[in-house]
Order: C-alpha cells, then structure tokens, then sequence
C-alpha cells in the first residue's frame, strides 16, 4: 500500500485528541507518576500557564525549539508528508522541519543505540499495513502534549495503513516498563490534503517570545558560545 502524500490531523472532535493518543491516563509506576506530577504542560487536564513544556513553554502564543519526539511529533497540528522509496520511508514534519527515516530494508536495530530525540525505526510491511518498530528514544520528551513520561526503555511500535484513498491511521502501541506497570495503546487518524504542501516553519523565529524559557532551561548554553549575533544591535542615537 502507499503512504505517501501529505497528511493532516483529523481529531473528530475529540477535545482529548489535541494534547494525546488515548482519553484514558495509563496505569504508571511510582517513578512514572512522580515524572507525570512534576510536569507542567501547556495542554490538557493538568495544564497551567507556567508551563514546562519543552515544545510549547506557554499556553497559546509561544513554541518552544526542542523536538517533540516520537510519538509526539504525531500530535504536533501541523503536517507531515510521507516519501515512500525503496528500502525507506521518511517522514517530513512541517513542525521545525523535522525528519524521520523508517529503514525497510531488512536491517535490524543497532545492539547499543545512541539515544535521540526521534530515535531509531525500523519498518515492514504486513499485507497493507506498515509495521514500525522504534527504541534509542533518549527521556527529554514526553509522549504526548498533556506531559505523560517515558524513559529511555521506551519502545514503540506503530501499525500505519490507509483505510481508504484519504485517510491514513496510525495505531501506537507504548511499552515502557520503567514508566508505565503494562503496555498502553493509542492511535492518531489523518486526512490526505492532495493539494497542500508542506510550508516553511523554523522555531528559531520565535526566539523573541521564548528568549526568557530558553535562557532559564539551559537548553542552549554553551561554554563557547557563538560571537554571531541573532538579530542586530540597536543603532546608537
């Protein structure tokens, strides 16, 4: 089956459907629930307006400059295409431009995996479902906007076909023993927009917004940090 095309959420009016995967909170460990009560999302039913969301500091106006991750990134409202090509399929996100290689070639995952944001996928196809398999996922991100934890155990699986011409659905399986007691399932559906393409969204332009959040979370120091200037200095009177 092809993927390919370029895909919008289509929540159904489901209000839970913004911030996650499920409308149901998973059962979690005790170091699971001690994550989830610390963080402090923009979205969902424990959000604030001092949030600590890596991705959307605060409620409504800012984006913060850090990959959501995986699955995250599914929830992101913004596109995604999918490129089907022999022995790969990649994802583009519209959200800051990132990118996801699933390798379909055969290859299975390295035996000791660098932890990253997106981590690392591997994928086959069972009759006209693509079959996603993804470790190496480092613990920066949550699974979804509502701030639910993992760790660096997290393993997802994801079950993506096409129901019908224009619609694309994507059925995530998390299983996470160190943050949750059993695996937990969720899913996330799409619409084919044949027409639309993806547009430009670099997150550094909303520096101006999130320059406070960025200098107080670190994320962004450096011990050498650069001399260039992001914007330029105010002439002299």
């Amino acid at each position: 089956m092809d993927l390919s095309g370029v895909w919008e959420a289509n929540m159904h009016d489901m209000r839970w459907a913004e911030y996650s995967f499920a409308p149901n909170i998973p059962a979690m460990t005790p170091w699971g629930k001690e994550r989830y009560l610390a963080a402090k999302p923009s979205y969902g039913p424990r959000a604030v307006d001092a949030s600590t969301d890596y991705v959307n500091p605060t409620t409504g106006k800012d984006v913060g400059c850090l990959p959501p991750g995986v699955p995250r990134i599914y929830i992101q409202p913004f596109l995604f295409e999918i490129v089907q090509t022999p022995g790969r399929v990649t994802e583009l996100f519209e959200f800051d431009h990132h990118m996801r290689q699933i390798f379909t070639d055969g290859r299975q995952h390295p035996k000791d995996p660098d932890l990253t944001w997106m981590g690392n996928s591997i994928g086959w196809y069972e009759g006209d479902t693509l079959v996603v398999d993804t470790i190496g996922l480092n613990d920066k991100t949550w699974i979804d906007r509502g701030g639910l934890p993992h760790s660096d155990q997290l393993h997802v699986i994801e079950r993506i076909r096409r129901p019908s011409a224009d619609a694309l659905e994507v059925n995530i399986t998390i299983d996470d023993p160190k943050a949750y007691t059993k695996t937990w399932s969720g899913y996330r559906n799409f619409k084919l927009r044949p027409t639309w393409n993806i547009a430009e969204f670099i997150c550094a332009d909303n520096a101006d917004y999130n320059e406070e959040f960025i200098n107080k979370s670190g994320a962004y120091s450096s011990p050498n940090p650069s001399k260039q200037q992001t914007k330029p200095p105010k002439p002299s009177k």
